[in-house]
């Protein structure tokens, strides 16, 4: 028997102007609720959606409802959701109408014989499949329309000052590894524009005997160097935190100065985090069902 954990994270980002103590109840609540299915017995993949779930549906975190708006003034979402028994992944890019992108990356995963369904194609199989299919306005905050509005008038500069992709990693009592990703991309992004977060082995990534990771930051940075895999890879040989750093030190020898994060446990259980951003709220787990949160890691052990 192995002992259940989870982390989740909110996004590599500066998360300037930001009430702090909100944006960790909000990871809070997530973990809790990934917390609250390993505890009843379920599967570490259950757990990675259910915490995603409730990320997706925080106006705050670029994730389902409260995703950034692209240039069109529309809301675009990728999602991924990784087996680490099975080696097996179910993905989703450029989701419109759906309020849970997470969800239908499940029904990718068990419902169809494929990977990966992207734009109407996706929205379409939703549908099929009996998910709820939702106007594109109703992903849009009072918030971000306001911040789009102005970008539009003003053209200020908004790079670097949102949130970020949303993730989720578990290990179960079974010892499976489990990951999660959810985006809604980058503020103001062209149509069509896909990032890291729906590539497997980039955004996400799960393996038993390994490990299983959760990317944010600049997908088309993390693409480059299928992040997760390969910190995925180097656990089993290091630690969690010990592979995440080294991850990071192997992207940053091709890409100096990359905005990135990356969470992730190994098989044995240990939890790590690391990013270069000024923050990345994250919310853990370790086994006594207590929730822990930070805004941003020190390197310092779980």
């Amino acid at each position: 028997m192995t002992t259940p954990r989870l982390i989740v994270h909110g996004g590599a980002g500066e998360w300037l102007n930001f009430d702090e103590t909100v944006v960790q109840d909000g990871v809070r609540a997530a973990a809790a609720a990934g917390w609250s299915v390993l505890a009843a017995g379920g599967t570490a993949l259950e757990a990675v959606e259910a915490a995603t779930i409730k990320l997706e549906d925080h106006p705050l975190f670029d994730a389902g409802y409260g995703s950034f708006i692209n240039q069109e003034g529309e809301v675009e979402m990728d999602a991924l959701l990784c087996d680490g028994a099975t080696l097996t992944f179910g993905s989703v890019a450029a989701v419109r109408r759906v309020k849970n992108p997470i969800i239908l990356a499940r029904l990718v995963m068990t419902r169809t014989p494929h990977h990966i369904f992207a734009g109407d194609g996706a929205d379409q199989l939703a549908a099929r499949l009996g998910l709820p299919i939702i106007s594109n306005i109703e992903l849009i905050t009072e918030k971000e329309f306001a911040h789009y509005r102005s970008r539009h008038k003003d053209a200020p500069p908004r790079l670097g000052l949102g949130t970020g992709t949303v993730g989720a990693v578990a290990i179960d009592a079974a010892g499976n590894l489990a990951s999660a990703t959810s985006t809604g991309g980058t503020p103001d992004k062209p149509k069509g524009r896909i990032g890291d977060s729906p590539i497997y082995g980039a955004g996400g990534y799960a393996r038993n005997r390994a490990g299983a990771c959760s990317a944010t930051g600049q997908g088309e940075h993390i693409m480059r160097v299928f992040l997760c895999k390969e910190a995925a890879d180097r656990m089993q040989d290091l630690t969690a935190p010990e592979a995440l750093t080294a991850a990071g030190a192997f992207m940053a020898g091709y890409i100096p100065n990359s905005d990135m994060g990356i969470i992730g446990i190994d098989w044995q259980g240990n939890l790590g985090a690391y990013h270069t951003t000024r923050a990345m709220p994250i919310a853990w787990v370790m086994g006594d069902g207590a929730v822990k949160t930070a805004m941003r890691w020190d390197g310092g052990a779980f």
